[in-house]
């Protein structure tokens, strides 16, 4: 009996994982919001009713994608604040960090990208708090470096959120010049540009507790 349930579950599993495996290549060329129910299914080659097994919704599929999504992407934000060398070494690590993870990843970048301000509000809600968590873990790390020492939590988080922010913009960036089969002229435009953006955020860093007694942030 037991056999029979793993190897039901084991089907389960695998139907489960043609579903998303097939949204994410259908929403190569297409949003969430026009993406049916019917049009998954066909593709995988089961019943319309077999997708209720798995997700209540397309939009449920979409939330499931999220994590998937964000799971992926989790491990290179973290990297990116990692204290470990200089800045110039820490930039040029970050960057390519997110350049391979397109890569390795580029439905996952493509998705999310896309349906960050999408019509499919679950899905952006999931993104968002995603994301979220995603900045408060970032503010935790950087309160261990010494650059960030004295900062404020809610200074902190605003850093970590320039971040997470910065970090979408570059893979948005490798991906488009991904998608367009661009030699390595326009990845390292691309290179060069996100290497300056975080090297601008970065200076910002270093002087943000300088000057006056509201920390030289020009903000009356």
């Amino acid at each position: 009996m037991s056999h029979t349930l793993g190897i039901r579950q084991a089907q389960k599993q695998k139907t489960r994982r043609a579903l998303l495996d097939a949204a994410l290549e259908l929403l190569e060329g297409q949003s969430l919001s026009s993406l049916g129910l019917r049009e998954v299914t066909r593709a995988v080659g089961v019943a319309p009713t077999a997708f209720y097994r798995h997700f209540r919704s397309v939009a449920d599929l979409g939330v499931a994608l999220v994590e998937e999504a964000l799971d992926s992407l989790h491990p290179t934000i973290r990297t990116t604040v990692s204290t470990a060398g200089d800045g110039e070494e820490r930039i040029a690590r970050a960057v390519a960090l997110i350049a391979a993870h397109v890569d390795a990843y580029p439905a996952h970048v493509r998705f999310i990208t896309r349906e960050r301000h999408g019509g499919v509000r679950p899905v952006r809600e999931a993104i968002r708090e995603q994301l979220a968590r995603f900045a408060e873990e970032v503010g935790e790390a950087l309160a261990d470096d010494p650059v960030s020492a004295g900062w404020s939590e809610d200074d902190r988080l605003m850093l970590a959120q320039l971040y997470v922010d910065q970090m979408l913009a570059t893979a948005s960036l490798f991906l488009e010049a991904l998608e367009a089969e661009a030699g390595p002229p326009e990845r390292e435009r691309v290179t060069r540009l996100a290497a300056r953006r975080l090297r601008l955020i970065g200076i910002g860093r270093r002087h943000w507790l300088d000057g006056p007694a509201e920390g030289g942030r020009g903000i009356p």
